[in-house]
């Protein structure tokens, strides 16, 4: 399967194409699976994000700059 994603230039759609016949095999030919699948790790990607948001504003409400570590070497 990887060797399809990996065997040279492709199209935008047949990559997509290739992903999605994956993902439908990866359950077992069921839609219904691979539709729920999909929408659980679009849910948890989204919460990451809300996760490393909420860091980084964190981080700015206590002053830091974007970008400003406090583990490097002065």
């Amino acid at each position: 399967m990887l060797d399809k994603l990996a065997s040279g230039p492709q199209s935008e759609s047949e990559r997509l194409d290739i992903a999605a016949d994956q993902a439908i095999a990866a359950c077992g030919g069921n839609m219904r699976s691979t539709i729920r699948a999909l929408i659980l790790a679009n849910e948890f990607l989204e919460y990451e994000l809300c996760e490393m948001f909420k860091a980084v504003t964190n981080s700015r409400a206590r002053g830091k700059p974007a970008g400003e570590r406090t583990d490097w070497f002065d």
